[in-house]
């Protein structure tokens, strides 16, 4: 039980045995003791004062009189207004010291068979282009999230929807077959999905053109954008595609095929990966049979030109289109199907979808549909909303080409890790593979740390070069401090220091006492940060923890201390928290080099 908890369970007895009055242990307020005053807890005594029918000052001395006599931990009490803050014995602190130095998956819980599971979704590409920088922050997000829920106890599925089908995929299907010239990633020396992501853009550029000549003739917008010639052999394509046409198919399994083997490659570099892959077009007809069973049981209402829709204005909502006139399926059709897939093959507790804040009304929408079609887990889906992406220059598009490319990006970051390590001398004395693994994981590391340390419900801008700064609330200022640590360690070893599984018991220092303090936090830390799905909570933390060991590793000397007894702590003291950073970075899917 943590001190805490230890603590206001007393508080309760204590009410009772002061005041002749039962109150909740939730009614009990506990905070870290503010910086300025003695103290490690303090206790909010408001709230018991009609019970005491005391001044505030009065009624904290009575608790604090009784908490001493009452837990052996509490040395000494103080009382600032309506504040009691309670000292805590050293001999505690190391001995949570110790809790954590034997604990290799500190801060984590056990999964067991009792364990309730998660599903996560996150990435959810089209097969019509590459990963872009937003993909990069919504795989590093679902990913951490997997880790994090993990951490809490969860069996964790990581999930994948591939949205493989549909007009966005058939235009880059036509601008193949008009302009590609039987062109391959072989005979290109392009990745797959750079090829087709091409044929993407070309599709768009010979629109526009082709509604412009329209206009010139006299149509107006709307009618040129639905008249385009390209765009009616998308609509047609996507028609033939779902009728199974050998031609369509066949080249629409081969062009996807380019793109998979694409993803799979940045995928890898990302470091992130998936436990199941869902296809769309493998779950939209599911979709659609679930809309035709809602259509039959009078939940949705078909219109004179065929098309299906279901009526939420009940629900404060507008009207919602399931299937187009001509039968083709939307988005919503097949998140229905994917949806009832996924009950169908995992005993599901919690689904959580992680997409960018521009759908929060398509994931309300799917819940309410969901619940109509009798799913009882329909209302409990959750949708991790998350912020986009931007760049100092503006928004990015993909129809015009103008995205910032995910494999050009983290080629870019490893070319400027290089650069600052040379320049700070940083690996001096690698081999040129060390250096080069070194490189990319501190490039990958400042890179996912620039886009998790960020509240993940806000919109963000993202600038390379500030992400890899080695000195801030930077991946590689972390990266470098858990070096720093090892580094400490093997010198200890080399001089045939043999440091304990136990730190000695000592009075600490009062920097080692926060820094032991900030250890003994991160349990609670991982717990907020999966309750709050949050993977800025680990983020910040972590460079907490490590400004605090810096800190302590500037004003107390290490293997130069003379007490050997203190500098055995000290040794101990700095192991863990290497243990915790990493830890705590595992989390965010960073991995911490042990040389730098």
């Amino acid at each position: 039980m943590s001190i805490e908890n230890l603590i206001k369970e007393k508080v309760v007895i204590a009410v009772k045995e002061l005041y002749q009055v039962d109150v909740p242990a939730e009614s009990v307020q506990t905070q870290k003791t503010r910086k300025e005053f003695e103290g490690d807890v303090t206790i909010v005594v408001f709230p018991f004062l009609r019970f005491s029918r005391k001044a505030p000052e009065q009624t904290a001395e009575d608790l604090g009189n009784y908490l001493t006599s009452n837990i052996d931990e509490v040395t000494k009490f103080n009382v600032v207004k309506g504040f009691l803050n309670l000292v805590i014995d050293s001999s505690y602190w190391v001995n949570q010291l110790n809790v954590a130095a034997q604990n290799e998956k500190f801060g984590y819980k056990p999964v067991t068979d009792e364990s309730k599971l998660a599903m996560i979704e996150y990435s959810s590409p089209n097969t019509n282009k590459p990963l872009h920088l937003g993909h990069i922050r919504n795989n590093l997000l679902g990913y951490s999230i997997s880790k994090i829920m993990e951490a809490n106890g969860y069996k964790v599925v990581k999930t994948n929807i591939v949205n493989d089908r549909g007009i966005h995929i058939c235009k880059s299907m036509v601008a193949w077959m008009k302009w590609g010239e039987g062109q391959t990633p072989e005979s290109t020396g392009l990745k797959g999905d750079h090829l087709v992501g091409n044929f993407y853009v070309k599709f768009d550029q010979e629109y526009k053109k082709e509604i412009a000549e329209l206009m010139e003739k006299g149509m107006s917008k709307e009618e040129a954008e639905t008249e385009a010639p390209s765009m009616k052999e998308a609509r047609e394509m996507l028609r033939k595609w779902e009728a199974k046409d050998p031609e369509v198919y066949g080249l629409w399994k081969q062009m996807n095929e380019w793109v998979y083997a694409g993803f799979d490659v940045t995928y890898k570099k990302l470091g992130v990966d998936f436990d199941k892959i869902y296809y769309e077009s493998d779950t939209y007809l599911t979709g659609r049979d679930e809309v035709l069973r809602g259509l039959d049981e009078g939940h949705f209402h078909r219109r004179d030109d065929q098309s299906v829709w279901a009526n939420l204005e009940k629900e404060g909502l507008d009207e919602k289109i399931l299937l187009r006139s001509d039968g083709t399926s939307v988005y919503m059709t097949q998140d229905i199907g994917t949806a009832k897939l996924r009950f169908n093959d995992y005993p599901i507790d919690q689904m959580i979808y992680v997409v960018g804040n521009e759908q929060i009304y398509h994931f309300q929408v799917l819940s309410i549909l969901l619940d109509k079609l009798g799913y009882k887990w329909g209302k409990d889906l959750y949708h991790f909303s998350y912020g986009m992406v931007e760049l100092p220059n503006g928004k990015m598009k993909s129809r015009e080409g103008t995205v910032v490319d995910a494999d050009d990006l983290m080629e870019g970051m490893v070319a400027v890790a290089k650069q600052v390590s040379e320049e700070l001398g940083k690996l001096d004395g690698y081999t040129e593979e060390e250096a080069m693994d070194t490189y990319h994981t501190i490039a990958l590391g400042a890179l996912k740390y620039f886009m998790l340390k960020v509240d993940p419900r806000k919109n963000m801008l993202f600038n390379p070069e500030e992400s890899i700064d080695f000195n801030g609330n930077t991946g590689p200022f972390i990266q470098y401090t858990y070096a720093r640590i090892q580094s400490v360690l093997r010198k200890a070893a080399d001089a045939g220091i043999n440091v304990p599984a136990e730190a000695p018991i000592i009075t600490p220092s009062g920097k080692e006492l926060e820094l032991i303090k900030s250890i003994n936090r991160f349990p609670e830390v991982v717990e907020e940060a999966g309750s709050m799905h949050s993977p800025a909570i680990i983020a910040n933390y972590c460079y907490d923890l490590v400004k605090e060991f810096n800190q302590f590793y500037h004003e107390h000397s290490i293997l130069g201390e003379q007490d050997e007894t203190t500098k055995l702590f000290r040794l101990v003291l700095s192991g863990t928290v290497g243990k915790v950073i990493n830890n705590a970075m595992a989390l965010l899917g960073i991995g911490v080099p042990e040389r730098m």
